[in-house]
């Protein structure tokens, strides 16, 4: 599939809220081109500056949400700790108010936010991966059509950015893996993910399963590694993610 495609298909399959925080592909697109046929003299004036400063602007498009998103994930990830702790303290076993029934239901509310909250970090990955491969596909074309060699001090630039960072992200991602291993029974919630990812016709399984296929397309696209290709793909062996792997339904193309 032709990259220009896949990412329109990930701007449908994300949240309606981020949809205009990608890559603006086609533009840039629709600007190379009338660089391509420039006069040699234009080339290295207003069109070469415009495509520049465009190239920018995405930049600080992708960092402004991605840091954005990143600091909401780390407070909601706070707040999820405190969440159980005054469930198991108020209704658990041992709790001031003990009372099974309650602490099920308010436990099962929790479970249904941290697989949420799980699936929008994934996307956020995922948002920082198909960026950044949008980003040196549009430089690859403008090497080859202009004789240029913006390419390379481009993308080292862009490895320096917040929004091709994602350790943070992939660190909470464990970490939330690692709550629903201790909160919840393994086999339970393997059983519960794979009956909601079958369900979901829409929502944030969906998305998740969307935007895992594509991270996995975009790691093996090519058979070569350069200084442009993506990293390993570094998200948890866990019986969640398996879930969504192996159930996975939702077609990419």
């Amino acid at each position: 599939m032709k990259f220009g495609k896949r990412l329109k298909q990930q701007v449908q399959d994300t949240l309606p809220e981020w949809r205009d925080k990608f890559l603006s592909y086609k533009e840039l697109k629709k600007l190379l081109r009338l660089l391509s046929t420039a006069p040699t003299s234009l080339l290295n004036g207003k069109c070469e500056a415009e495509f520049m400063y465009l190239l920018n602007n995405e930049i600080d498009k992708f960092n402004g949400f991605f840091m954005e998103q990143e600091e909401d994930f780390i407070i909601r990830h706070k707040e999820v700790q405190q969440r159980i702790k005054r469930v198991v303290d108020l209704w658990g076993p041992n709790g001031s108010q003990a009372s099974e029934e309650d602490y099920k239901e308010e436990m099962e509310k929790i479970r249904k936010a941290i697989v949420d909250f799980h699936g929008e970090m994934v996307l956020l990955v995922n948002y920082s991966n198909i960026n950044y491969t949008g980003l040196a596909k549009i430089l690859k074309k403008y090497d080859k059509r202009t004789g240029g060699l913006l390419r390379l001090p481009f993308i080292q630039k862009v490895l320096e950015q917040p929004f091709f960072t994602t350790d943070l992200i992939s660190k909470l991602v464990k970490e939330c893996e690692s709550i629903i291993d201790e909160v919840f029974p393994v086999e339970e919630e393997g059983e519960r993910a794979r009956e909601e990812i079958v369900v979901a016709g829409e929502g944030i399984f969906r998305n998740t399963v969307a935007a895992l296929l594509t991270m996995q397309e975009m790691r093996k696209g090519s058979s070569t590694q350069s200084a442009f290709s993506l990293p390993p793909l570094n998200l948890p062996d866990s019986d969640l993610i398996q879930s969504i792997q192996l159930n996975a339904a939702v077609p990419i193309v």
